[in-house]
């Protein structure tokens, strides 16, 4: 098949959405099929065009057999509401000239967030006569209404619009979890129209490391040390100040050491409140490259996972298959009844505690520097669910079964006719 993937998140964008899609379209291209990326020029987490991608309108680029094709978008680094808008509005605008030139398709793969672009794709599919597959990773606006990121009331009915249409027009909805199902089938969405696909991990290339002779643990002088580690993004909805306070409460023990690797920006305001705390046993640390990426994580004892209280129920972190599948225990400071805690649960391979609570963070954190056979069973349960549950190319056969089915419904009847004639 020609699949195009229209995702604003791509490689070198280390986190979220932009490994998974980067996994996905490579993935589809050792199986044979033909893949095309329209994305933006690389700004995540940073919100800053990287460096080698600035002060270009297109460009075109070539990997693992992937045919990318970025283009500009309107971005700062602490966007006002009218820098989202703009940001938003450039892509959908400068992205569909590119996506429309190229081969015609026979599936596309639309990602959400953002939502805006189910625009253009869903334009590209009208004009190209062919299927688009919506993957949903997170729901908007619901999701940025709850932590408050969206406030303004004209800007929530266009969302809600969009919303709409993005349901309404896509011809298959791909969710990550159980909690989206339930969410779009109250809003008349066809149980049908939704398949359910879980985010995956590459259970070959993140996989369980010794510690002894750990290069993260020797760089980073943490040999000796019970390591507690978070990686991911620094923003509203994970609330890591919870984790520096619970980190403050552990002073005493000398032997456990927190990490927390993030984007710059947010690195140094949490740095300020390690100061403000008097957390001098947190190393906060910038992202490191992927390949290194098995490594770090190899270098903790313990992963955490961290949401606020105001996180909707359904939202689902990534990195819980990362942390799954590099064979550690986990502990998620979430939502009890939200998704993330029930794939924690599920897992058999962590503990949930309550979101915001740094008392609860301390004291579980304690219990397991004190218990290190409750932490080998941990990971052990959690490498094995992850390879059960969250495999790649488990994620990827589904993916493959499902753009065979679109296409095929899509197919018209005289094409039916003689594809039944030939078999």
């Amino acid at each position: 098949m020609r699949i195009l993937i229209y995702s604003y998140n791509y490689y070198p964008e280390p986190i979220g959405i932009a490994p998974l899609m980067t996994e996905l379209a490579e993935g589809l291209v050792k199986r044979g099929h033909e893949v095309r990326v329209i994305t933006a020029m690389p700004n995540y987490p940073e919100r800053q065009i990287y460096e080698g991608y600035r002060g270009k309108w297109y460009l075109t680029e070539y990997k693992k057999g992937v045919k990318i094709q970025r283009s500009y978008v309107w971005i700062r680094p602490q966007p006002k509401l009218l820098d989202r808008i703009l940001l938003d509005a450039s892509f959908v605008a400068t992205s569909f000239l590119p996506a429309l030139l190229g081969w015609r398709p026979d599936v596309i793969l639309s990602t959400s967030p953002s939502l805006p672009v189910c625009v253009p794709a869903a334009l590209l599919g009208w004009l190209r006569a062919c299927p688009v597959v919506l993957n949903l990773q997170d729901i908007l606006p619901e999701a940025a209404i709850h932590v408050g990121l969206l406030k303004n009331k004209w800007l929530i009915k266009v969302f809600s619009v969009l919303e709409k249409f993005a349901y309404k027009s896509a011809t298959k909805i791909s969710v990550i979890a159980d909690g989206f199902v339930d969410n779009l089938v109250s809003k008349g969405v066809a149980p049908e129209k939704i398949e359910q696909i879980p985010n995956w991990v590459d259970v070959n290339f993140i996989r369980p490391l010794p510690q002894v002779n750990n290069a993260f643990r020797e760089e980073h002088n943490l040999n000796g040390k019970f390591v507690v580690l978070y990686s991911g993004n620094i923003a509203l909805t994970q609330g890591l100040e919870t984790v520096i306070k619970a980190a403050a409460m552990l002073r005493h023990v000398p032997d456990i050491a927190f990490v927390i690797v993030g984007e710059a920006k947010g690195l140094q305001r949490l740095q300020q409140y390690c100061l403000d705390c008097g957390a001098d046993n947190v190393l906060l640390l910038p992202f490191q490259p992927r390949e290194h990426l098995p490594e770090m994580l190899a270098a903790a004892d313990v992963g955490l996972v961290v949401q606020k209280k105001n996180v909707i129920s359904f939202n689902m972190p990534s990195k819980i298959q990362v942390l799954l599948a590099s064979g550690r225990a986990l502990i998620a400071s979430v939502p009890s009844n939200g998704t993330a805690a029930k794939a924690v649960r599920q897992s058999g391979g962590g503990i949930v505690v309550a979101p915001e609570d740094a008392a609860a963070l301390a004291m579980a954190t304690l219990n397991l520097y004190k218990h290190p056979e409750k932490v080998k069973t941990l990971g052990y349960n959690s490498r094995k669910y992850a390879t059960e549950q969250y495999a790649f190319e488990q994620a990827l056969n589904q993916y493959e079964q499902l753009f065979n089915s679109v296409t095929a419904e899509s197919q018209p009847m005289d094409a039916k006719v003689v594809s039944k004639q030939e078999v």
